[in-house]
């Protein structure tokens, strides 16, 4: 046991700064902070389970509070009583190795894990300020555990857009309903009629509102645990009601998408928005974690990494060529005799030689569908590397789980097997989703060959499919879906599937017919990841690309992984819009993506 002696600036109001100490690698640590007989205000500290230093390296510590201090708990957080605003004083640490085993935590009835806030959780007295902005979000009145209530009496600047509004008292006065984007929730505001020359422009639903006032309680029984009473209207943007495209009914996401620069306003493609904001930062902070590093991958390249030619041709030669045949058009070729200028026979071998040069690019520069291949070249560097971009696929599809620009997560491991990609898979996805069925369960495994038996036991017993069941198809959504939400009711990795419908670089098995490649399915939106082991050895990779028909020289520093100091790799991507739908339960993928790129439409 050791102790330590630090100094933390309490700004209450403001949250505090989270503590990081250096950690021995695989043992638990128990940290606690001595606060007895401090006085003043509380700040909330929200329970977490107490952590576990698994890296090979440091980690970061979430401090533990000892439960002799004098705390109380109120709505799931830890009160601490801490001295007055800005008030810095010493803090005794101590820190005590308990176990160099990671399975035995530290005593739960003696602790309570806490980590640090700064989301607006708090029950201080005064509005939590903006560092950069004057206004106050929405958020940190409304998302308190008194629901704002413990704030009346406080003087804000708000803004934000009217959802719905009434005049009141035969129009001296109005109710307005303001949301500014932080949150869900919408804050109840009192325009008297004094304050605009024309509350009409005030109540109409998008308007734009920043408004001055104090914050107060309303009358008992009703909804709102605060409201908001206006002293000074700053600023008012007007909508043209007639034009605006959102009625007062419950627009469809159908014609949500007519409108992408204006859908973000709405209720249900706000918090999708907020929903893919957290998944995105929980996907970051996953990797980061498990010391996975963050590479940027290349979006124009040569090389197809699924093999099937569906990408988008990147060239400057369309124009040019264009440019040449419109100038011809509108100088038109002179007579035979003076055909034989040199400036028109320039301009005609110019032109001839832009077509050449386009069809030569069919092979060439493209926007790619995946970003793995050149991922792996860091993982054979580096370790364990991820990547998180836009992707892209040329497929004419219209279904409403295919985009022809997506974003997707591919992290890269080295030195792991098809298990421990499987593991890692199903660890990432369980972290990011709340959902009882997702993280309460492990994930059902099962070869590729016993889920077509079981497909095919379902066809004996009388359930139909519209594509037939036998070994070496491509699992149709039907068969998928059957799957997860019929046979197992839970998510499903499939794995070790028939090498003719995988990608060359995954590695074949002994059995020589199928590859180490894997699937994870889940309920409503089917396949979620797709991943493999990478074949390693030079000469099977020399002979998938000739069975498959690729040619050679695009792949030839893909080969040179293998040529100079090969070693087992696996990985897997995430189509990230798929995750959004099985977090979300939104039916289409194009309501999960700020703005959907498919065939026929890539305006704005």
């Amino acid at each position: 046991m050791w102790d330590l002696v630090c100094y933390l600036t309490f700004n209450v109001g403001l949250g505090l700064t989270s503590l990081i100490l250096p950690l021995k690698p695989r043992t638990t640590h128990l940290v606690s902070f001595p606060l007895a007989n401090h006085l003043g205000a509380l700040s909330h500290l929200r329970h977490s389970t107490p952590l576990v230093a698994r890296s090979s390296s440091s980690a970061d510590l979430q401090v533990m509070f000892d439960a002799s201090v004098p705390a109380t708990i109120d709505n799931g957080c830890l009160k601490i009583p801490l001295q007055g605003k800005g008030t810095k004083y010493k803090i005794k640490l101590s820190v005590e190795t308990l176990t160099d085993d990671e399975e035995i935590p530290p005593p739960s009835d003696k602790l309570a894990a806490v980590s640090l806030l700064q989301e607006g959780a708090f029950s201080s007295p005064t509005v939590e300020k903006q560092r950069f902005r004057r206004h106050v979000p929405v958020k940190s009145i409304l998302c308190r555990p008194d629901g704002g209530a413990g704030l009346a009496g406080q003087k804000v600047l708000i803004f934000g857009w009217v959802r719905t509004a009434r005049l009141q008292g035969k129009g001296s006065f109005a109710f307005l309903e303001v949301n500014d984007g932080s949150c869900p929730a919408y804050l109840q505001v009192i325009v008297d009629a004094s304050l605009s020359d024309d509350l009409s422009k005030l109540i109409a639903k998008g308007t734009c509102v920043v408004v001055d006032g104090c914050l107060k309680l309303p009358p008992q029984g009703t909804k709102q645990k605060i409201e908001l009473k206006v002293e000074e209207v700053v600023s008012v943007g007007t909508v043209d009601q007639v034009t605006y495209p959102f009625p007062k009914n419950k627009p469809s996401p159908e014609h949500l998408r007519k409108y992408l620069h204006l859908r973000a306003r709405t209720s249900l493609i706000a918090s999708v928005a907020r929903i893919r904001n957290a998944l995105a930062f929980a996907t970051h902070s996953f990797f980061q974690s498990q010391s996975f590093l963050y590479v940027n991958t290349p979006i124009i390249t040569t090389s197809d990494c699924e093999g099937a030619g569906e990408m988008f041709q990147v060239t400057t030669l369309i124009s040019a060529t264009e440019k040449l045949e419109r100038e011809l058009m509108e100088n038109p070729p002179p007579t035979e005799a003076d055909r034989a200028s040199k400036d028109i026979t320039a301009s005609l071998a110019e032109l001839a030689n832009a077509k050449l040069s386009l069809s030569r690019t069919v092979e060439r520069s493209r926007l790619k569908p995946g970003l793995r291949l050149q991922l792996e070249s860091y993982a054979c560097a580096l370790g364990s590397v991820y990547t998180f971009g836009p992707t892209f696929r040329a497929e004419n599809s219209h279904t409403s789980r295919h985009l022809a620009e997506f974003w997707i997560v591919e992290p890269e491991l080295a030195l792991a097997d098809l298990k421990e990609d499987m593991d890692c898979a199903e660890a990432y996805v369980r972290y990011m989703c709340t959902l009882e069925l997702v993280a309460s369960t492990p994930f059902v495994r099962v070869t590729y060959t016993d889920a077509i038996e079981l497909l095919k036991e379902a066809v004996a017993q009388g359930e139909t499919f519209e594509n037939q069941v036998e070994w070496g198809i491509n699992l149709a959504f039907e068969h998928e879906r059957y799957l997860t939400e019929v046979v197992f009711q839970k998510p499903v990795i499939v794995y070790n599937y028939p090498k003719g419908i995988k990608a060359f670089y995954m590695r074949v098995n002994d059995d020589g017919k199928t590859v180490a490649a894997m699937d994870v399915l889940v309920p409503k939106v089917r396949e979620l990841i797709g991943g493999s082991q990478r074949e390693e050895r030079y000469a099977v990779l020399m002979n998938r690309l000739e069975e498959i028909g690729l040619p050679v020289e695009p792949y030839e520093w893909y080969l040179d992984l293998r040529r100079h100091g090969t070693v087992k790799h696996s990985g897997f991507g995430l189509g990230f819009e798929r995750m959004v739908l099985f977090a979300t339960g939104m039916d289409n993928v194009r309501d999960v993506i700020p703005f959907p790129r498919y065939p026929g439409r890539a305006d704005l």
